[in-house]
């Protein structure tokens, strides 16, 4: 996949409701480092391939409790500058928050990268 063509694949998410399934709820570990604990939940769209070839990740905001899935709106990218995807970020609709709340909320796993937020401005 191009750099263009996952930029475009996750554009055309933003503003969307997907139905997300959580391989990674609230408290649980990250497979390959142990040191990073989920403190929101996050998952994947089913058979949405992303930049790294795996299922499309997602970060769910504003639940604050485990859940194995969850239909919610994509309101916002993490696009990795120094990685082969992109993180998508929804929230319940009628959610909303800003990119400072949202780059806050999922600074856990994003220190490792540099991103940018890109946020949905509605309809």
């Amino acid at each position: 996949m191009t750099y263009e063509e996952r930029k475009a694949l996750v554009r055309s998410y933003l503003g969307k409701t997907v139905e997300i399934v959580m391989d990674r709820p609230i408290g649980s570990g990250h497979p390959k480092r142990a040191e990073i604990v989920y403190p929101i939940n996050y998952g994947y769209l089913p058979g949405v391939l992303g930049g790294d070839g795996e299922e499309q990740d997602v970060y769910l905001l504003g639940v604050d409790v485990p859940v194995e899935r969850y239909a919610a709106r994509v309101i916002a990218i993490v696009h990795r500058e120094n990685d082969v995807e992109d993180k998508l970020v929804a929230a319940p609709e009628g959610m909303t928050f800003t990119r400072e709340e949202i780059a806050r909320a999922v600074q856990f796993q994003e220190k490792y990268y540099t991103s940018e937020i890109e946020t949905w401005k509605g309809e």
